[in-house]
């Protein structure tokens, strides 16, 4: 299991790399990791991806 340091680490530098697209892409690969069976992965990527819904900030209307 990653810890929180390492989970930001990687959601920032989704971010930067991917943009906008980073939540959906850490959402894809989540699911690519339970399919494979890897549920540790998964849960891994779906903490990355509320790291990075967290980092968006709230929505604006």
């Amino acid at each position: 299991m990653m810890s929180q340091t390492q989970v930001h680490s990687v959601a920032r530098q989704m971010l930067e790399r991917h943009g906008l697209t980073a939540i959906a892409q850490a959402a894809q690969n989540a699911q690519a990791s339970e399919r494979r069976g890897d549920n540790d992965g998964a849960t891994e990527w779906r903490h990355v991806e509320d790291a990075l819904k967290i980092m968006r900030g709230p929505h604006q209307s």
